[in-house]
């Protein structure tokens, strides 16, 4: 019964979106309960603890350390389904702080700074985002962030990640480039 539900719901989402979702249907066929589980990732995030600009620019970021176009995609149109205007959509896509506005520049350099573990950087960008927007704020941006991570990586940890894509927003291609993300390995070196 589950299953037959995970699946439906899943189907839907293909269809709204246009997204290849296999490694979901698989994930559901293997363990309903984990998938049902998996699926909660996305609500753990409060979007009235800080403006829609910035957590889009964080989910983003945190997306394009991972993607490489499907998964951006779907994340890009989410965001312009949402109300995030076109030209800030691609202004972060492009790391163009200056278009992007106040609110998704401040989520766009959050964003980086945690990922790149630039530490002195992200001491700075975090009380800028607790100035603005309170702790409830960070919390928001710092689960934006890592939840945008974690389809991707399941995506790919599954054998789905194959391809790469054009990622376009209102129907023209944005040019995006990825956030150099720091392994385990490099911060031993």
């Amino acid at each position: 019964m589950l299953r037959a539900f995970l699946h439906a719901q899943i189907a839907k989402m293909e269809r709204t979106w246009n997204y290849d979702a296999r490694y979901l249907h698989e994930i559901i066929q293997a363990s309903p309960g984990s998938a049902f589980r998996f699926g909660m990732v996305t609500g753990m995030v409060n979007r009235r603890d800080a403006p829609a600009d910035a957590l889009v620019a964080a989910g983003v970021v945190g997306t394009l350390a991972e993607d490489c176009g499907p998964c951006t995609q779907i994340c890009v149109d989410m965001a312009t389904a949402q109300g995030v205007r076109p030209a800030v959509v691609r202004a972060i896509l492009a790391g163009d702080e200056r278009a992007m506005g106040e609110d998704a520049a401040l989520g766009y350099r959050f964003a980086r700074a945690a990922l790149e573990r630039r530490l002195e950087e992200a001491d700075a960008v975090r009380d800028e985002v607790v100035k603005q927007w309170g702790q409830k704020g960070l919390v928001a941006l710092a689960l934006a962030v890592t939840t945008a991570r974690i389809y991707p990586t399941v995506k790919y940890a599954m054998g789905h990640g194959k391809t790469c894509s054009r990622v376009t927003v209102a129907g023209e291609t944005a040019p995006h480039h990825a956030p150099v993300v720091i392994t385990m390995g490099e911060l031993a070196a």
